[in-house]
């Protein structure tokens, strides 16, 4: 990775030559149609994919250059879309508000960035942090660092005392009375300033805690946190905006609310009853599983002091429940795509969300889709991402086996192009 780094940098600030790609493909996963087509050659120019061709072509000039993969398969890049891209768990994680300037958190983000890139993501969804992730995808995009595209929700919303609430378990002294420019929303009133103020501040979705939370320190991590009314608030006025609304929920009670209120993704899910699941199929809602993150928790919470005493038993009661809820829902035919709450567990690992969802009974082929052609539709970029389509935006990786044969060769990806750049070779 040092030795590759130089080489990137000067794609990202200088741009490539007028050279095309030739990138041989052995065996190629075309994700809209479910299938794995053998010895393709996908050729590149600029940032987008401009055709797909049988066998494998030879380059036309001698300025082009050709990617041998014919012992790999190759795929579009990865969507996550539930991130933390501003940190990461650590034993000392409740301690760091408290000593990091803005700029440890951005310089933090940004390895975090090239990180999640390098693994095969060139896209995500980050669900809340500071208003440092709105400054890292401008820089993302602008070419200034390297990472994956970034859709952001800048900072979450939740109400006084919920999941969101930034200034939970501190002495009175620091709570003070945090409202809708913190992201602290009570009534329909806070509802719309919060959204509004989150699309000053440069979001792109909108995230609420419809529930508790796990890791808050708080005592619930299942009771509803949001009335009805002011959800469907925040909904209206994201829709105002052209944004949409993720909602954190474990507990029943306020998934049902936040899907009658008109929110296109569930995160979690944990406690979901059959009538919430049918109420999900209803209303296209989506479910964001993590399961990743629910067992990473679990775990965690068996450490003595890794997390704080109050929120050990919520670990241990939510975290492994996820999975079997997973498995539950995609039987039911509740519609689901990809998305881990990387941070909560160590980024970069983010593709061993695919053999949990593989061990819990979804077919290799669907958990790619998932994570490609799905997320693409959510995030209302189906012509540009997701595929390995002439015109579409030359996002692809590549792994050493077939994943829909062995789905953990997904956690090694050995080759990623974002952009039309090769940023690992």
């Amino acid at each position: 990775m040092k030795k590759l780094l130089p080489l990137v940098i000067l794609f990202v600030f200088f741009g490539s030559s007028a050279q095309d790609i030739y990138l041989h493909c052995g065996k190629l996963i075309d994700t809209k149609n479910g299938k794995v087509l053998s010895e393709k050659t996908i050729v590149v120019s600029g940032n987008k994919i401009t055709s797909i061709e049988d066998g494998y072509i030879n380059a036309k000039s001698p300025e082009d250059r050709v990617i041998d993969l014919k012992n790999k398969t190759v795929l579009p890049g990865l969507t996550d879309m539930h991130v933390h891209i501003e940190g990461e768990t650590s034993r000392d994680g409740y301690l760091k508000p408290f000593i990091l300037n803005d700029a440890d958190v951005a310089f933090n983000a940004a390895e975090i960035a090239k990180r999640t890139l390098m693994a095969g993501f060139t896209t995500v969804r980050d669900l809340g942090g500071s208003g440092v992730n709105v400054s890292l995808r401008n820089a993302i995009n602008s070419g200034k660092t390297v990472g994956p595209r970034i859709y952001t929700a800048e900072k979450a919303l939740g109400t006084t005392g919920g999941h969101a609430d930034p200034t939970n378990g501190r002495k009175k002294e620091l709570m003070g009375d945090p409202g809708p420019a913190e992201g602290v929303v009570n009534g329909v009133d806070d509802a719309a300033k919060a959204v509004r103020q989150r699309y000053k501040n440069g979001a792109d979705w909108i995230k609420i805690t419809a529930t508790g939370g796990v890791l808050s320190v708080a005592k619930s991590g299942k009771n509803p946190q949001f009335t009805e009314a002011e959800i469907k608030a925040i909904v209206d006025t994201a829709k105002d905006y052209d944004m949409q609304v993720a909602a954190h929920a474990h507990g029943d009670e306020g998934m049902q609310r936040a899907v009658r209120a008109g929110v296109k993704t569930i995160e979690h899910g944990t406690l979901m009853s059959n009538e919430t699941m049918e109420l999900m199929k209803k209303h296209n809602a989506f479910l964001v599983p993590t399961i990743s993150a629910g067992r990473f928790v679990s775990d965690q919470a068996k450490i003595e002091n890794y997390y704080p005493v109050i929120i050990v038993p919520k670990a241990l009661e939510i975290g492994p429940k996820i999975q079997d809820m997973f498995a539950s829902a995609y039987k039911k035919g509740v519609p689901i795509v990809f998305g881990t709450d990387a941070g909560v567990f160590p980024h970069g690992q983010n593709a061993k969300e695919f053999g949990y969802m593989v061990e819990a009974g979804m077919p290799a082929m669907e958990a790619i889709q998932s994570a490609t052609i799905i997320p693409a539709k959510i995030l209302m970029a189906e012509d540009e991402i997701g595929q390995l389509e002439p015109g579409f935006m030359a996002d692809i990786i590549a792994v050493d086996e077939d994943p829909t044969k062995n789905i953990k060769t997904l956690e090694n990806v050995v080759f990623v192009m974002k952009n039309g750049v090769i940023v690992k070779e």
